[in-house]
């Protein structure tokens, strides 16, 4: 890791320094493809062109991809509140960012699923511009296609960490946005850790991962076909199986044994539990990206699941539903995050500010209890900030604090003892 972090820390100080000179230098190295500046952005007539060369019916599912999308996520919107009473006015003010950056990687497959996934969600929320980077390979048309299709603004032909810095620093081609989302390699995540403070981000994302709840009635041949799926991410992409079968443990490894093509079987787990309510412990602990449930009745589980990026309810809801169609987006916690984290939404892509108003009358009801507070601190200046609001209010001598009485009743007190002392 050292070692990687050493390497991404050094281009990401060249894209700094260099900008759009060190991306193109970076992207004939990694990518093997030359570039100058001008051809970074993917123009509007490369983006036309590439609906000639997608079929009708990708579009069609496409069109209906978003419209799910965008209907869950629609319900997610937050209002700015506010609640006046006598003097006082108190609320959140919600406002979406202006500019963010969506990385769609590139890799052994194209993703046009990854580009609804991560800019439906900014495009609901109201985010003002969505600048969109995936390496050259990895601008398809169907890529092409999909970024129109969700009103993306601008694309570039940029991958991997120069994209990430590029997005984060800006430069005379790319703009630098208020925050970047999307899935990478282990490198643009290593990248977004160490830029994390300079631009936001929405997650580390880790490799891709599937847990299976099932019982004895579960189908055999939809675990087996749901873990392939997951494991065909890549070579470190994880499913486990948690049961209260072991006959239905058997009967998948049986299977599994059977499949010749390839897939790091290695990385599915198996955990034997003695009943559901241990299945569930096990569930909570592991707190994966995609559960499915797949138990006879697996609605009465539901409630008892603390930590999971995404539940999948029942053998007709399989994880492959949630990666395209479904609704809400499938960019989610891995890595036992969803112990504190959730999966990418419209919250992602806004901000909160706090409204504070008093009248004078309302800094008054409260000046005394304030005043408390910031002498337990001993920030005197703190409680001068009060103070100086309420003089010439008939409020100076109220404003003393316990601290200031005792002292000058200490120095009456000693006068008077002097006194005394001299008539005697």
């Amino acid at each position: 890791m050292d070692k990687i972090e050493k390497e991404v820390k050094k281009i990401i100080e060249e894209v700094k320094i260099k900008g759009d000179k060190a991306i193109c230098f970076y992207t004939q190295k990694f990518d093997k493809v030359k570039l100058r500046p001008e051809r970074l952005l993917v123009k509007k007539k490369e983006i036309k062109d590439a609906y000639k060369q997608v079929d009708e019916g990708f579009i069609t599912a496409l069109k209906k991809a978003k419209l799910n999308i965008e209907s869950f996520h629609k319900r997610q919107r937050i209002k700015s509140w506010y609640n006046d009473e006598k003097g006082i006015l108190l609320g959140d003010i919600w406002q979406p960012l202006e500019k963010v950056g969506v990385y769609i990687p590139g890799g052994k497959y194209a993703y046009p699923s990854c580009v609804l996934m991560n800019v439906l969600p900014a495009k609901v929320a109201g985010v003002s511009q969505v600048i969109m980077v995936s390496p050259p390979g990895n601008l398809t048309p169907a890529v092409l296609v999909a970024a129109d299709i969700c009103g993306v603004d601008r694309i570039y032909r940029v991958g991997g960490v120069p994209a990430i810095a590029a997005l984060a620093y800006g430069t005379d081609t790319l703009p630098r946005v208020d925050k970047i989302v999307g899935p990478g390699n282990i490198y643009v995540t290593c990248a977004k850790k160490m830029l994390f403070g300079e631009v936001g981000i929405d997650m580390l994302a880790g490799p891709s991962e599937i847990m299976i709840l099932a019982d004895q009635s579960s189908n055999c041949d939809y675990i087996i076909s749901d873990f392939l799926a997951q494991l065909e991410h890549d070579r470190n992409a994880k499913a486990g199986l948690v049961t209260t079968s072991a006959y239905l443990i058997k009967k998948v490894q049986t299977q599994l044994r059977k499949i010749k093509n390839g897939f790091n079987l290695k990385q599915i787990n198996f955990f034997k539990v003695k009943d559901l309510n241990e299945a569930i412990k096990v569930i909570n602990q592991e707190a994966p990206e995609h559960l499915e449930i797949l138990t006879k009745n697996p609605e009465k589980m539901l409630l008892k699941i603390k930590n999971a990026g995404a539940i999948f309810l029942g053998e007709y809801s399989p994880v492959v539903l949630g990666d395209y169609f479904a609704g809400p987006s499938h960019t989610l916690p891995t890595g036992k995050t969803a112990r504190f984290s959730s999966g990418l939404s419209v919250y992602d892509f806004m901000k909160r500010t706090s409204l504070i108003f008093y009248s004078k009358e309302a800094l008054k009801k409260c000046s005394r209890d304030i005043l408390k507070l910031a002498e337990m601190e001993g920030l005197k200046e703190h409680m001068n900030s009060v103070k100086e609001r309420l003089i010439g209010s008939g409020e100076e001598i109220s404003l003393k604090t316990k601290q200031e009485k005792g002292g000058n009743g200490g120095q009456n007190k000693n006068k008077k003892s002097s006194k005394n002392k001299k008539s005697n």
